[in-house]
């Protein structure tokens, strides 16, 4: 089972390595391109199977930001897989907070504050911070219990009832400075003997305090139709006023928008307000942490867009006034007045219907495609007349090997000598990559077929001369044993002549390699033989 696995190995890293460079990198790339395919569809089943918990910083429960935030929970968790927790807050402030040291993912937020605070967070956690959505719009709403104060300006030495802390504070400073008061101009429930803030202090204990005469006024940042502020000005004889020159904010606090409380926003039978009030408005937004996965909030969105009905459905009915702001989700502006990039989940559910990168450059993507097309077929073309280089080439040399073969156009070893000569430019064209691998293969065939054939001529033309020499040598032999037969019967002298006369053509014979070494041999023997003879015949006549 080892064997078999390693052989596989083997052949594929055999098949690999005979690929020429380009194939490579195409197999390459569909190798990697195959490898992140299948880790993609992994992790995004993973992700799916794996509910996503996300907490959501709404501030505090009277607000319409909380309401909202518990009636999107409802739905998003009904419709997908994501779960939420809502957690009560101080506000705007501390929701900023939570996001960008990730205790929260997501968070409702006042623009402006918004702006003022990311602005005051280093760099790396404002990074951290992105745009969902614009979810409504909150207006500045101040109420006063005497009837003589008119004016924002008015309010100096009076006791305000409002947290201090949160995005309402802010706002608050804010708007004073503008008028050119600040802190210490006015006593801040919401701040102890020390000047500090008065841990749990919130709108109800606001409300409390100037329910029972203990402030002089209340700031709220809320939807227009707030209930608090209602029931304030309804039952409590408060008095909304105006807070004029929005625009004149707007110079310094780009995120401020101009408003109407219009009359009778609060009661239309004896109108509260009785007039048309100037205010100033500001977005709310919701804020998600860049950690969180781009599907996750492009889902938690298209959720809350497409089921807005549902969302106001969920809003209790003691708090029906919230209601009619779920129909003001949109899109962020870019002029909201903060640099807030929108979170890619949400960038990519709102481009949806715009066209696509392909649509709107569909021109140049087409005239692209093309130049990439005949770049493909000019490279493609050329790969080939590269290939096809390298076998007219290579069979070139196949050729000329092949024609070694046959005998008769050259001598045996001028046929030897070329075939080494081809063999060598052959392994030289293999080095410099002017023939492939396969080719050379296919010509090394060809190489140890004319070797062998080369061979065999060999083999038949020594037996050739073989047989001729031994012929001569037969031939020479007869004669001398015709001597011999002629020496007995005349004169030794004259044989003995003829006998070294025939030994100088076989010595020449030899030399020519008419006749073998041994042919030579066999007949000295002879020679000597009849030499002999001839010798033993004059001794017994002398």
């Amino acid at each position: 089972m080892s064997t078999a696995k390693n052989n596989h190995q083997t052949n594929f890293l055999q098949f690999f390595l005979v690929l020429d460079p380009f194939s490579r990198l195409i197999f390459l790339g569909l190798g990697f391109a195959s490898f992140g395919t299948v880790v993609i569809i992994v992790g995004n089943i993973v992700n799916y199977l794996t509910p996503p918990h996300l907490t959501l910083a709404a501030g505090d429960k009277t607000g319409e930001s909380y309401i909202i935030s518990e009636a999107i929970k409802k739905v998003i968790e009904r419709r997908t897989n994501i779960q939420i927790q809502v957690e009560e807050t101080r506000g705007t402030t501390q929701n900023i907070e939570m996001l960008s040291t990730g205790k929260a993912q997501l968070a409702m937020a006042q623009v402006d504050v918004a702006a003022e605070e990311i602005g005051n967070v280093s760099s790396q956690l404002k990074a951290n911070i992105r745009t969902v959505t614009l979810l409504y719009k909150d207006t500045f709403q101040l109420v006063v219990k005497n009837p003589q104060i008119n004016q924002f300006t008015q309010l100096k030495g009076k006791t305000i009832a409002l947290a201090a802390t949160g995005g309402q504070y802010q706002s608050f400073l804010t708007v004073a400075k503008h008028f050119g008061l600040s802190e210490k101009d006015f006593k801040i429930t919401g701040l102890d003997s020390n000047g500090k803030p008065i841990p749990g202090y919130n709108d109800r204990f606001a409300d409390k305090d100037f329910r029972e005469n203990k402030a002089d006024a209340v700031f709220r940042v809320r939807a227009i139709g707030n209930k608090s502020i209602a029931n304030l000005v309804n039952n409590y004889q408060g008095k909304l006023i105006s807070i004029p020159q929005a625009e004149a904010m707007k110079i310094k606090q780009p995120a401020f928008e101009s408003a109407i409380i219009p009359q009778g926003a609060y009661r239309g039978h004896f109108p509260v307000p009785n007039t048309n009030l100037p205010t100033v408005a500001i977005s709310r937004l919701l804020l998600a942490n860049d950690q969180v996965d781009a599907n996750i909030i492009r889902k938690l969105i298209q959720t809350i867009y497409e089921n807005r009905q549902e969302i106001a459905n969920e809003i209790p009915l003691d708090h029906a006034e919230v209601k009619p702001l779920i129909s003001s989700i949109s899109p962020p502006k870019e002029n909201s007045g903060v640099d807030i990039f929108l979170h890619p989940g949400a960038a990519a559910f709102y481009d949806k219907d715009k066209p696509s990168f392909i649509q709107e450059y569909a021109d140049y993507i087409g005239l692209l495609l093309t130049i990439l097309l005949l770049a493909f077929q000019w490279i493609r073309q050329l790969k080939l007349w590269i290939e096809k280089s390298k076998k007219d080439e290579a069979d070139e040399y196949i050729k000329s090997a092949i024609s070694l073969m046959k005998a008769g156009q050259y001598q045996i070893g001028d046929r030897q000598r070329k075939l080494d000569k081809t063999f060598d430019e052959a392994a030289k064209s293999l080095i410099d990559e002017r023939i492939s691998q396969e080719s050379f293969r296919t010509f090394n065939e060809a190489y140890k077929n004319t070797k062998e054939a080369i061979e065999r001529d060999k083999q038949i033309a020594q037996q050739a001369i073989e047989k001729i020499q031994r012929e001569n040598a037969a031939k020479y032999i007869k004669i001398v044993v015709k001597l011999l037969r002629y020496g007995q019967q005349n004169q030794s002298t004259i044989v003995q002549q003829k006998l070294d006369t025939i030994l100088e053509q076989v010595v020449s014979d030899l030399v020519l390699e008419n006749i073998s070494q041994e042919s030579f041999r066999t007949f000295i023997e002879a020679y000597k033989a009849t030499r002999d003879s001839i010798e033993s015949k004059n001794q017994s006549l002398n």
